[in-house]
């Protein structure tokens, strides 16, 4: 066979292998589905994926103005959690985490979630 006939046969399947590769890809964008293999974005997954709660401190400092709801769901997904500080285990049974991120104004600002089996508790949200 000559060299191109093997080239078209390639490129053949190349660009079938793409639009399957493609179609895959958007279905599973279009459904939501990410692949969280990392510590950091299984841990903020984990949260997210559970009943969130405010406690008392925290609830005051968002009614401050600090933050707001929707700039706590963007750090509990895009934030970093801080593991030397975090994965320490919490009266009640929880492990507490400590998640940096920065919100519209670009502050800095550090959440502590303590994550239960079956919900996440926002416990202290400081400034830096």
């Amino acid at each position: 066979m000559k060299f191109v006939h093997r080239f078209a046969y390639y490129l053949l399947g190349l660009f079938i292998g793409s639009l399957f590769l493609k179609f895959i890809l958007d279905y599973t964008g279009s459904k939501g589905l990410d692949f969280c293999y990392l510590p950091n974005c299984r841990v903020l997954k984990n949260i997210r994926n559970k009943p969130f709660i405010y406690a008392t401190e925290a609830a005051q400092k968002i009614n401050q103005k600090w933050l707001d709801t929707t700039e706590v769901k963007s750090i509990l997904t895009n934030g970093d959690v801080d593991f030397s500080k975090s994965n320490k285990p919490a009266t009640g049974g929880g492990k507490i985490y400590i998640i940096n991120g920065i919100n519209k104004q670009k502050e800095l600002f550090t959440l502590e979630v303590v994550n239960f089996e079956e919900k996440a508790v926002l416990k202290d949200i400081r400034k830096q």
